[in-house]
């Protein structure tokens, strides 16, 4: 991996690479707080207008989430949390971070402006403050400056949809993708060049266990809100009992999927790629789809549990299913970048869920919800299996070589 010479560490802010592996500090930690409030406040969204265009806004939401996370993340992987100047900065975003988490229940209503002016707020002024710390000749300079200039680009959008409610969701539509996408163009720009993945002197393991932070953060909220459904409950009846333990069961499921098949292996793949930077960015386009699914799931546990008799509606089995599908997709997709193949036991449960959503209409949310927590289990315990098959007929190979 690159590492950024003493010369070009003048500021002082940035983190020292001395070969170990940087941990995620206790300020990091703080900040993902907020994070927690707005997960929540997106499947609560979610809930409120389980519908088409319900579900798009909700989307587009959630990606001004996870990319404001997201690019703070990466400058947090460059520059020391530990520091005064630093600490300032995420304090600072939490504070206007949260105005905007606030503001999502009603960010296509009155408070559109706040929701779009607090975001740009955050991707234009975090930008600015690290060009005032790295100065004019830093390695990194010309990196931040690409990215200024779309961040500024997308924050036209973001407030011109936050000043026009007919049109706000196409605004907002296009100012997600100039800040998803640009990336993947090296923030190239007219004037400016490009930049180029292996410019991007990431800290691999850092950056990996941020985006497994952010997961459990995700999970931790799914967990949230089987439990304080339960406790709104007017009867513990044995329905509602069986729908707690297959939603535990269904958010552990998720938590093998992720953590006890891929997790280490992922931290390893960046860590030891030839091109850290480009393995990091991948990292962050499949996260914020495995995210999602757990976001949406979430909502699908609130229904089973508030109703686990209720026949299944076109509203309620899209929270169902949905879920479950995005969760594995993204985790299929990022064993792709891990492992270089797309696992077996992901498509069959894929396909199991698509099955499972044509019949669905013929049984209730409880049914269903506990149909496709043991799809999930099939999936982990396959998946799980075939990783510790092929790790030993590794270490088997490896033994005979000597």
């Amino acid at each position: 991996m690159k590492t950024l010479s003493a010369k070009n560490v003048r500021t002082g802010l940035l983190r020292v690479r001395d070969g170990h592996e940087a941990r995620v500090s206790f300020v990091e930690l703080f900040f993902d707080l907020i994070y927690v409030f707005a997960v929540t406040q997106l499947s609560h969204r979610l809930l409120d207008d389980l519908s088409v265009n319900g579900a798009v806004e909700t989307l587009v939401l959630w990606f001004a989430v996870w990319l404001a996370w997201q690019y703070t993340s990466w400058v947090t992987n460059w520059f020391d949390p530990e520091t005064l100047q630093i600490r300032i900065m995420l304090f600072a975003i939490m504070l206007v971070g949260l105005l905007m988490a606030a503001a999502i229940p009603d960010a296509f209503a009155a408070r559109g402006l706040v929701f779009a002016a607090a975001y740009a707020t955050i991707q234009v002024g975090r930008t600015l403050f690290v060009l005032c710390c790295l100065g004019g000749r830093h390695a990194l300079t010309p990196n931040f400056r690409r990215m200024l200039g779309w961040l500024c680009i997308s924050a036209v959008f973001w407030i011109a949809g936050g000043l026009s409610h007919e049109h706000r969701l196409a605004f907002w539509i296009v100012a997600v993708a100039c800040d998803y996408f640009s990336p993947m163009t090296g923030f190239a720009l007219p004037g400016l060049g490009r930049s180029r993945t292996d410019e991007w002197t990431i800290e691999g393991g850092h950056l990996a266990e941020r985006c497994q932070l952010f997961v459990i953060v995700a999970l931790g909220e799914a967990l949230l809100i089987t439990g304080a459904t339960v406790a709104h409950a007017a009867q513990w009846e044995a329905p509602v009992l069986v729908a707690l333990a297959v939603a535990f069961v269904g958010t552990l499921a998720m938590w093998w999927v992720y953590f006890d098949t891929s997790s280490k292996d992922g931290s390893e793949a960046i860590v030891h790629s030839d091109d850290p930077g480009r393995i990091g960015a991948y990292f962050h386009y499949v996260h914020v789809i495995i995210v999602a699914g757990v976001i949406v799931s979430a909502v699908g546990t609130e229904l089973m549990i508030a109703h686990p008799d209720q026949r299944i509606a076109p509203t309620s089995l899209l929270a169902l299913i949905a879920g479950p599908m995005l969760y594995l997709f993204g985790n299929a997709v990022y064993k792709k970048v891990v492992y270089r193949r797309f696992p077996l036991s992901h498509l069959v449960g894929l396909a199991l869920l698509l099955v499972l959503s044509v019949f669905a209409q013929i049984t209730d949310l409880l049914m269903v919800g506990g149909l496709t927590t043991a799809i999930l289990i099939v999936t982990a315990a396959w998946e799980s299996c075939s990783r510790r098959k092929a790790a030993l007929g590794y270490q088997d190979e490896h033994a005979s070589q000597w």
